[in-house]
């Protein structure tokens, strides 16, 4: 083949270190809007990106010049440094070290869009621990549950 393509959709979730410093109602817009420029930067089209204070949903579509594990660490590590500038209280902000990552099909784009776009209300039903192990389940990742939340 003489050309390379690639559309690889990805749904990523990753969560705040320790529960200790929340993301704040008020910041959740700009943090969302910086993380959909670090993806741009790196040729990752950001689709949808929402949270709640305790961890956020990202989907994009990952670039075929970037490992998933490379793009998070770069997400990671320039947003917890951008929201630290914020204000003193997120002096110690830290995300876990850990990530989901989950394909999403095409055909399931309107769905995955919808379900992100309803964080809030979501998680007014169900905790972040059991949404978190639906994906792993419905995925059939094998997981050990004494390390799965650890920070």
């Amino acid at each position: 083949m003489g050309q390379s393509l690639a559309r690889i959709y990805v749904h990523i979730v990753f969560h705040v270190k320790l529960n200790k410093l929340l993301i704040l109602p008020e910041d959740r817009p700009d943090l969302f809007a910086y993380v959909g420029s670090i993806l741009r930067e790196r040729d990752s089209m950001p689709i949808r990106i929402n949270g709640v204070g305790d961890h956020i949903h990202i989907l994009c579509s990952l670039s075929k010049k970037i490992a998933a594990c490379d793009l998070l660490e770069d997400i990671k590590r320039h947003s917890s440094r951008w929201i630290k500038t914020r204000s003193e209280y997120y002096k110690k902000f830290a995300w876990q070290g850990g990530y989901g990552c989950f394909s999403v099909s095409p055909s399931l784009l309107e769905i995955t869009k919808s379900y992100i776009d309803q964080q809030e209300a979501h998680h007014k039903k169900v905790t972040f621990e059991e949404e978190l192990i639906s994906f792993l389940k419905e995925y059939g990742l094998d997981y050990d549950i004494r390390y799965l939340f650890k920070d």
